[in-house]
């Protein structure tokens, strides 16, 4: 049976036809990936994102997932490599909360939020692994944060001087200095004690104080903290306003502040009551990310990642960056389509899963009738290629993938007829001549046959 993504989709698919046309956000398509958490690390950009479940009628969160990109337009799924079930003090199901993710002296430690099941209340942790997809582990067993009222969000930096700082907070903000080892707290933890200064996050709100249980004027700013520093300056990009929310930032000279109010940078996300996200410098481009509900069955509490590239005024300042469904519009680099392209790696999808797994080792599945992926900037040369070959796995008789070139209705230049192979994961590399095709193209994999799921696919090559 299709997902529930696939069916609510039907409806809505002549106005996703129109959008592909141009599309980049969101950038995720398979599944719903809100609070991104992006980190440059050795000319990869790597994307920690939260995941909300298909059917989530409230906050239905259980576990984490990681994507990533070297051209900013086509992102590859890194896997599933944590859930609440890492960390035995959680409360398990569904409260995997915002997270981000560092890499320091070869290590790599993701912060993440969840229920606390002593205290019952958010607890922030951290688990490590040796490569960003993992194998993670908690080496603390406990939260390095014991819950508390407003707890989450964490967000993770480490100074030039080598200083690391974890701050978070909804409705409250606060931050400690980590020691070195990145998994023990070096300070006792400290409130940012102007949140409520006008001067330092603006403008005095109207909202529900909930333990009070009633609304009173409180702080401009909401929850999800990001921390960065830029040519010796602090800022700090975060939730603000309320419910609905819009993304706002404030600045400071010292970590430790006094912060100042620098204004307004994102409108409240569409089809969204929360935004969330975060900014990277990436050869020499900048990039805010944040989420929307803008996806066929999405909403408040089935979000997605979406980016828009920006550039910094002459005096530091962060502009007001306007939505746009084209997202990315120029890649930093070109696809090769004659080295071993994962079949996760995508800039825009219809009707597509991947499978739901740790480790390094992923593909397409839920793959029917009329499915398709669409592949940017993919650079044949100038030679051009001759022949397709695709790893694929299933059982179905009579599936096919058709290629086409810059458009779902472009050209034609081959079509790989599937053989079954015995099983969902009997994998088997197959191949068919396609149509000379040379230079620059985006490239679409439209999936054809029958009524039943097809095939899975888990990756595929062009060659000369």
């Amino acid at each position: 049976m299709k997902n529930l993504q696939k069916v609510m989709a039907i409806s809505l698919f002549p106005l996703l036809m129109d959008h592909v046309c141009q599309a980049q956000n969101p950038i995720i398509q398979t599944w719903f990936t809100p609070d991104p958490a992006p980190m440059v690390h050795n000319d990869t950009v790597y994307l920690f994102t939260d995941h909300d479940e298909d059917d989530a009628q409230y906050f239905k969160m259980k576990d984490w997932q990681l994507y990533s990109t070297t051209d900013m337009v086509n992102w590859t799924y890194r896997g599933t490599p944590i859930s609440t079930e890492t960390f035995q003090w959680a409360i398990q199901g569904d409260n995997a909360w915002a997270s981000q993710a560092i890499e320091r002296d070869g290590k790599w430690y993701w912060y993440i939020c969840a229920n606390d099941t002593i205290k019952k209340l958010h607890g922030i942790g951290v688990a490590v692994a040796d490569r960003p997809e993992g194998p993670y582990s908690d080496p603390l067993k406990k939260p390095l944060v014991p819950g508390a009222f407003g707890y989450i969000d964490p967000s993770v930096f480490i100074d030039d001087d080598g200083q690391a700082y974890l701050f978070w907070g909804n409705n409250g903000l606060w931050y400690v200095k980590l020691n070195k080892d990145m998994i023990s707290l070096g300070s006792e933890v400290i409130p940012v004690k102007e949140l409520n200064d006008s001067i330092a996050f603006g403008p005095l709100v109207m909202k529900r104080d909930y333990q009070l249980n009633k609304r009173v004027l409180k702080t401009n700013y909401e929850e999800g903290p990001w921390v960065f520093k830029r040519n010796g300056l602090y800022y700090m990009v975060y939730a603000a306003g309320g419910v609905p929310e819009h993304m706002a930032y404030s600045t400071a000279k010292s970590i430790h502040g006094p912060w100042k109010y620098q204004g307004r940078i994102m409108n409240e996300a569409a089809n969204s009551f929360t935004i969330h996200g975060g900014s990277i410098e990436y050869h020499n481009r900048h990039f805010m990310f944040y989420h929307n509900g803008a996806l066929p069955n999405g909403g408040g509490f089935r979000r997605s990642t979406c980016i828009e590239e920006f550039k910094f005024s002459e005096d530091g300042k962060i502009p007001f960056i306007p939505f746009t469904k084209e997202g990315v519009r120029t890649p930093v680099r070109n696809l090769n389509p004659y080295q071993r392209v994962e079949a996760e790696t995508m800039a825009f999808s219809y009707g597509l899963k991947t499978d739901r797994r740790a480790g390094s080792q992923h593909y397409i599945t839920s793959i029917h009738n009329g499915d398709w992926l669409k592949v940017r900037s993919v650079d044949f040369g100038e030679k051009g290629a001759t022949n397709f070959s695709a790893c694929v796995a299933g059982l179905m008789q009579g599936g096919s993938i058709e290629l086409r070139i810059d458009a779902l209705g472009g050209s034609v230049i081959g079509t790989l007829e599937v053989s079954p192979t015995g099983g969902s994961e009997q994998w088997k590399v197959q191949t068919t001549q396609v149509n000379a095709v040379k230079g620059v193209h985006d490239l679409y994999l439209l999936f054809k046959g029958g009524d039943e799921e097809l095939f899975n696919v888990d990756y595929w090559i062009f060659n000369h």
